[in-house]
């Protein structure tokens, strides 16, 4: 078979690097696209190098811009690849803009090329469509024709909304195949030590969504409760750029004292620090799943989880909502008293680090029998959609 796959941002690369060695390893044909949804020489480089991932085989350099701006720039150039590429299968991973616009582009041409679409990541629902990822999540998972999911958590959502239950395969979470690998290359970088922190003795945080940075009286009360938090322990702030420009621009500096902000860190590095951390404050929703695998509590700066298999499961907890100083305080020192446990003892089913051989097979099982125009054309008859119009 010939497989495209497609990553836009930086956390795609933890989640394709798996699948493409998997598709290797099978010796199948592998079509690496790069969209440049995200791109700093710098930091994808260390990601690039960090994960053994190839060289992409089409880079379309979209950069940054508006949602819109940057959705159809990457369906622009999108276009041209699948029509010279003609894979069986376009793997798209994730909730980024990449990952709704070559899934649309992939949707139009499907009938005419006998593409497929396979969603890894599927199903999770945070249910806040003020999220721009909510979006792209739920309109990838109706576009595709495989949904390949992470979690038991995430099928009832998929069927709940219509999706047709032959669709749906369960996988586990392809990211957690990379932190495995590279956890012990991780561990040995000694990070905590390179920065002066005792390893087990400090939190680690990182904040950049919207929602809790772009708004200065909600910036303030989160930077201030990292700033109490320090009078316990350190915290550690690797800056997103983003979160850098807006501390400036709302004046917050003075707020932040106390606080080790640092620049944004590599796979490994990060993977380092957080693997011997106390605690996890963040917004992130892999970092998430890895403070469960890694067995570390974590404290999440949301109202809502798409990983809610993380809070049930795993270590992770949420912030009582609305953010306040003392509740982000009083939940931390809930989740630090609660303490570590081994890591993989509080993982899920399928955060095993083999979720990239089990979405080739699914790959695999999905290419036999009909052609995806008879089984359309059945489905039609039948007065049913097992591919999403």
């Amino acid at each position: 078979m010939k497989i495209l796959v497609v990553a836009g941002a930086r956390p795609n690369f933890m989640k394709v690097a798996p699948i493409l060695s998997a598709l290797e390893r099978a010796g199948h044909e592998r079509v690496f696209v790069h969209t440049g949804q995200h791109y700093d020489a710098t930091m994808s480089d260390a990601f690039f190098r960090d994960l053994r991932l190839p060289e992409p085989d089409f880079h379309l350099g979209v950069g940054s811009g508006s949602h819109a701006r940057q959705t159809a720039r990457i369906m622009e150039g999108f276009e041209p690849v699948l029509l010279e590429s003609k894979p069986q299968w376009v793997v798209v991973v994730g909730d980024v803009n990449s990952t709704i616009a070559c899934a649309l582009v992939a949707s139009k041409m499907r009938h005419e090329h006998d593409c497929r679409i396979a969603h890894v990541e599927a199903g999770l629902r945070s249910n806040d469509w003020a999220m721009p990822e909510e979006v792209n999540r739920v309109l990838t998972d109706r576009l595709s024709d495989l949904l390949l999911t992470p979690s038991h958590d995430a099928r009832p959502n998929l069927l709940r909304e219509g999706i047709d239950e032959r669709r749906i395969v369960f996988v586990g979470n392809v990211m957690i195949d990379s932190l495995l690998r590279m956890l012990p290359h991780a561990k040995a970088l000694q990070m905590p030590e390179r920065l002066g922190a005792t390893p087990g003795a400090y939190a680690v945080a990182t904040l950049h969504r919207p929602s809790n940075v772009d708004d200065a009286a909600q910036l303030e009360v989160i930077l201030g409760a990292f700033a109490e938090l320090t009078k316990r322990l350190p915290v550690l702030l690797p800056l997103h750029p983003r979160t850098r420009e807006r501390i400036g621009a709302f004046g917050l500096d003075s707020v932040a004292d106390g606080i080790r902000l640092m620049e944004p860190l590599g796979y490994s590095e990060m993977l380092g620090l957080q693997s011997e951390a106390a605690l996890v404050v963040t917004d992130s929703g892999g970092m998430q799943e890895e403070s469960t695998v890694l067995g570390i509590p974590c404290l999440t700066l949301r109202e809502t989880t798409e990983r809610p298999v993380t809070v049930t499961e795993g270590t992770n907890r949420m912030a009582p909502w609305p953010l306040t100083r003392d509740g982000i305080l009083g939940a931390a020192e809930s989740a630090l008293a609660g303490g570590r446990v081994p890591v993989g003892a509080r993982a899920p089913e399928g955060w095993d680090g083999k979720a990239g051989e089990r979405i080739v097979a699914a790959l695999e099982e999905g290419s036999k029998g009909e052609s995806l125009s008879l089984r359309l054309l059945l489905g039609l008859v039948r007065g049913q959609f097992p591919i999403a119009p």
